[in-house]
């Protein structure tokens, strides 16, 4: 993603007169929205991020948090502003700095994004309002592509942007249907819609290497399955029972980013191409709708600490998540899992039912139990919890080496 330069300035955007698809379906899993540009211009119509990216609502928009509201409450003192002598800084760390945070929230979870010059207002489905840095890579300096029943194909540029409204899908134009299947791995299978090399999710999508005949793009519509065979190649068997082995491209060695599944009982995890075994594929609807994604709520529940201390109330985790559609992200096995509060009942941050250490465990409010490397928001670097409780006016804050266990109340629509 390119770095945003500042500039007041609007960006015409590019303009493609034919922009119907044929047939009408009504596609409720793809990105639909209003975008209005510095002109004052409205853009309605399907989405899609940086022309060939997030389509739908279960990706994820990024970006980095602007601040951290919560770091008036970081405990112990603070530490001196650092000065320059010569060029040379000097002095303590500022917590604002030590505390930035990474940001991430599906687009089904989004209401609105307002773009500013320097920064960027993110509205969440709960209310919540998180501000980004515009100086920093985000996904908003990616431009939207918009499919304008009026204007046609629309590709208007990041700068050029003032507000995104996320609404309903209407009946569409039919768009492809999309990718979905079982991804196996060594610790498991995951099961849901799929995104190839973090991008690919379309049946129109195509699967690019290279056999012995030469450079292949291969449909995803036409793949029934694809096997790795090594870290550089993999066998795809096709519908009609072909098999090809392909090699020489990223989308099947190495370089691959890896392989989304949108799996129920998860939320969405990451399958690195070192722990993927196989997928086994076919063609799908569009996938959830925008309503199909309750607003989140406050993140509440009850903690138990090492020293037998109970506390109750609202809670922050991690100096960061406190609403119950944030997610909480960690590996096992090249396995990347982010996991959305809400179906989250229980984290153990040291589990000593797991046999292979250090783990944490993740237990799910529909029974299941994840033992998670101590990686991302289970690492000891973890910032800790602040835990309003409701009786107090201020926050109690407990170090995340401190915590035996943290219970989250059930969400209730």
């Amino acid at each position: 993603m390119e770095r945003v330069v500042e500039s007041s300035v609007a960006v015409a955007p590019t303009i493609t007169p034919a922009a119907t698809e044929a047939g009408a379906a009504r596609q409720p899993g793809l990105l639909y929205g209003r975008i209005t540009d510095l002109d004052g211009a409205t853009y309605e119509g399907r989405l899609r991020w940086g022309r060939d990216q997030e389509a739908f609502w279960s990706d994820y928009f990024n970006g980095t948090k602007d601040g951290n509201p919560w770091t008036a409450y970081t405990p112990g003192p603070k530490t001196s502003a650092p000065f320059e002598i010569f060029g040379i800084k000097i002095g303590g760390e500022d917590p604002s700095i030590r505390l930035r945070r990474l940001f991430m929230a599906r687009f089904g979870d989004i209401a609105r994004i307002d773009t500013q010059l320097r920064r960027v207002e993110v509205t969440l489905k709960s209310g919540t309002t998180v501000t980004l840095d515009r100086n920093a890579a985000g996904d908003i300096d990616d431009g939207v592509r918009v499919w304008d029943a009026k204007r046609g194909i629309v590709d208007l540029d990041a700068r050029g942007i003032r507000t995104i409204e996320f609404l309903p899908v209407p009946s569409l134009a039919a768009a492809s249907g999309r990718l979905y299947g079982t991804v196996r791995t060594r610790q498991g299978d995951f099961t849901g819609f799929v995104q190839w090399d973090q991008r690919d999710g379309f049946g129109i999508d195509t699967l690019n290497g290279r056999t012995a005949d030469g450079e292949q793009a291969l449909r995803y519509d036409a793949i029934r399955t694809i096997a790795r065979q090594s870290r550089d190649s993999a066998l795809v068997t096709l519908l009609d029972g072909r098999k090809m082995a392909l090699s020489g491209a990223s989308d099947v060695n190495q370089n691959n980013r890896g392989i989304y599944v949108d799996d129920r009982r998860y939320g969405r995890v990451l399958v690195s191409w070192d722990a993927f075994e196989r997928a086994d594929l076919r063609i799908d609807d569009s996938g959830p709708a925008y309503d199909d994604y309750p607003a989140g709520s406050a993140l509440r529940g009850r903690v138990t600490l090492r020293d037998g201390r109970r506390l109750a109330g609202r809670l922050v985790y991690d100096f960061d998540e406190s609403v119950t559609s944030e997610t909480l992200d960690a590996s096992l096995q090249g396995v990347d899992y982010n996991i959305p509060f809400r179906l989250i009942a229980a984290i153990v941050p040291q589990d000593r039912d797991s046999s292979a250490a250090p783990r944490a465990a993740v237990i799910l409010h529909d029974g299941g139990k994840l033992q998670l490397e101590r990686t991302g928001d289970l690492a000891e670097r973890n910032a800790g919890l602040l835990i309003f409780a409701d009786d107090r006016e201020r926050p109690e804050y407990v170090p995340w080496s401190e915590i035996e266990r943290i219970e989250f109340e059930t969400e209730h629509f």
